[in-house]
């Protein structure tokens, strides 16, 4: 080896741990030991070189070779920026926002810029105001929306005589703007977003006197360029809720999830852990899954003895924000607290619930969301062996269901849909979303109200009265308007039915009663009250009870009974696929009418003292 390819090779590690690049001896060795012999410098490698060399040497031989352009292009004096396309590595730009460190790789093209005028814009900008290499490319894709509406402008090539009308057309061009790959529209956050990039270019243009020939009116108006208002949750986004039945089957597979991952002096089961009450967290606190990566130790307090989580909105700038939890998960949180006290940590990491692994150049203390979310999540999900979707195919088969529908995100929307079916009000489901707009909140209501309309529609028809005669109802709004939920079935006794099910004269011994309507989505209520008469009658009669007392038992068993077998037979005489619509209708009607679980309202989205 020659001493210039020794000393090339000390000084671009020696840059590569400057930018907190982890450094594999063993890797470093074989790269060398893989290196031609004779070559004076490793930059008269062939461009080829790289890719004779297994992934990990050719990215290592990659990684030194930027070092060394660099070094040259600062050594000659050439401008990096003086070309079209500039590459990252020799121009020096942070790679992005929470990654303070210099890009290393990629490249950033100017000539989808159609306009020259605006091309050379758009680089002194980059040149004079350094942003990070990922908002100069949002920039830049920005500034190319622009151009491709300006294209058509009679001005486009003439500055100095754009007018407010061409601004007006390309926010039009904002508008409309859509996924090159997938055809499909952005979504108006997005869209915003790209506004956004674009006011900001034109605001650095205006202030450091690149626009100084550009006419005052080529401006955008708060009056005129308005685009629509972007929702906290679309609705496509609603519609993506994961389904409570799959999440169950994924809590039964959280045995492995990260079993794979390993690094920065953690097991693999360190790391099964600290993903295991990641996803426990997002699940059952509908957190936003990077406001779940940002939590940090101590992030559970008590509040009137019970626990809260104390978190910062990130979407809207809302820190120190309180959220009641449960026992359970605050039993998760501090678990995953206590193995982390003992675990080899970061002095970044050192104040976050989730430390970042050991990822290269990473200035960032916290784990990615982004990380979870498309590689451990992913691949979690992807190992669980069967994931079923709800009822069967036309041959009577369980329906898988598809993997690619479970998202991260959608554990959030779950949250919601599971409180707005339980019966939450909106004003407090809007607070424990942190919404600002209760329309956002109520989004996941209409959802819960169509598909229940749906099941209703489905179940209504086989409703009976306690003499086992079919007491069908004709609609959704009849069944809804003439009947009451009881434990053990409807109620159509109108005083009850006013007083919201709260006001029977019999004490609920429905079985007994003319005004009792069961249907099949009471069939797991009435077999375990008929269980439990049994084994009350059973007690009654170890403890000699009045003969009374067991008639009044047996007579209830055998109403209620009655009903069971009226309906078990209904649903048997029903073709296949009818029987199975019944029984999913069943299944989600019992999920509208289960109570909400106890949630404590004080102090909650209030700033922490901390």
């Amino acid at each position: 080896m020659s001493a210039t390819v020794r000393t090339e090779i000390l000084y671009a590690l020696q840059q590569r741990d400057q930018l907190d690049v982890i450094l594999v001896p063993g890797r470093i060795r074989s790269l060398i030991a893989s290196l031609p012999t004779g070559v004076d410098s490793l930059l008269d490698l062939a461009p080829g070189f790289p890719s004779s060399l297994d992934k990990l040497r050719a990215a290592t031989l990659r990684g030194l070779l930027d070092q060394l352009a660099r070094a040259r292009s600062q050594y000659d004096g050439s401008d990096p920026t003086a070309g079209d396309v500039w590459d990252c590595s020799l121009v020096g730009l942070v790679a992005g926002k929470r990654r303070e460190y210099r890009a290393t790789s990629g490249t950033i093209d100017f000539t989808v810029l159609r306009q020259t005028w605006l091309r050379e814009v758009t680089k002194e900008y980059g040149r004079q105001v350094r942003p990070t290499v990922l908002e100069l490319r949002a920039a830049v894709y920005a500034a190319a929306i622009a151009s491709a509406a300006l294209t058509s402008r009679p001005n486009s090539e003439t500055p100095h005589k754009l007018q407010l009308a061409d601004m007006s057309a390309i926010v039009d061009a904002f508008r409309t703007a859509h996924n090159p790959k997938t055809g499909k529209p952005y979504d108006s956050t997005y869209r915003r977003s790209l506004l956004g990039h674009w006011r900001r270019f034109l605001d650095h243009g205006r202030l450091l006197g690149l626009m100084d020939q550009i006419p005052g009116a080529f401006a955008l108006s708060s009056a005129f360029h308005q685009l629509e208002a972007a929702e906290e949750d679309t609705e496509d986004d609603i519609g993506r809720a994961v389904p409570e039945h799959v999440i169950a089957q994924l809590n039964g597979h959280l045995h492995l999830i990260g079993t794979s991952y390993e690094r920065g002096g953690r097991t693999t089961d360190d790391y099964a852990q600290m993903y295991s009450a990641y996803y426990r967290i997002v699940r059952d606190t509908g957190r936003r899954p990077e406001e779940a990566a940002r939590l940090k130790r101590g992030c559970v307090q008590r509040v009137d003895g019970k626990p809260t989580l104390i978190y910062d909105n990130l979407k809207r700038r809302r820190h120190g924000r309180r959220l009641p939890i449960t026992e359970d998960t605050a039993r998760d949180i501090e678990a995953w607290e206590n193995r982390l006290s003992a675990l080899p940590v970061r002095s970044l990491g050192e104040t976050w619930l989730f430390p970042a692994p050991g990822q290269n150049r990473t200035r960032r203390g916290h784990m990615s969301a982004h990380h979870f979310s498309a590689k451990i999540f992913r691949a979690w999900v992807d190992s669980i062996p069967a994931l079923l979707d709800e009822g069967l195919d036309d041959e009577g088969n369980p329906v898988p269901y598809d993997r690619a529908e479970i998202v991260l995100y959608g554990l959030r929307h779950a949250y919601a849909q599971r409180h707005a079916d339980a019966g939450v009000p909106v004003d407090h489901l809007r607070e424990l979303m942190d919404h600002r707009e209760t329309d956002t909140t109520m989004g996941y209501y209409k959802v819960s109200l169509e598909r229940k309309r749906k099941a209703v529609e489905t179940v209504a028809r086989l409703s009976i009265d306690r003499h086992g005669n079919s007491h069908a109802y004709s609609d959704a709004l009849a069944y809804e308007g003439q009947t009451v939920a009881v434990p053990y079935g409807g109620c159509s006794e109108p005083s009850n039915v006013k007083a919201g099910g709260q006001h029977c004269r019999i004490r609920f011994q429905c079985a007994g009663c003319d005004f009792y309507r069961p249907d099949p989505s009471y069939l797991p209520a009435l077999e375990q009250q008929v269980a439990e008469l049994r084994a009350d009658k059973e007690a009654a009669l170890a403890m000699g009870a009045a003969d009374w007392v067991i008639r009044n038992f047996e007579d209830q068993i055998a109403g209620y009974s009655k009903s069971l077998d009226q309906m078990r037979h209904a649903l048997q005489t029903l073709p296949e696929h009818e029987r199975t619509a019944v029984e999913e209708a069943a299944r989600e009607l019992r999920k509208a009418r289960s109570a909400a679980a106890f949630i404590p309202l004080d102090r909650l989205n209030v700033r922490s003292s901390g």
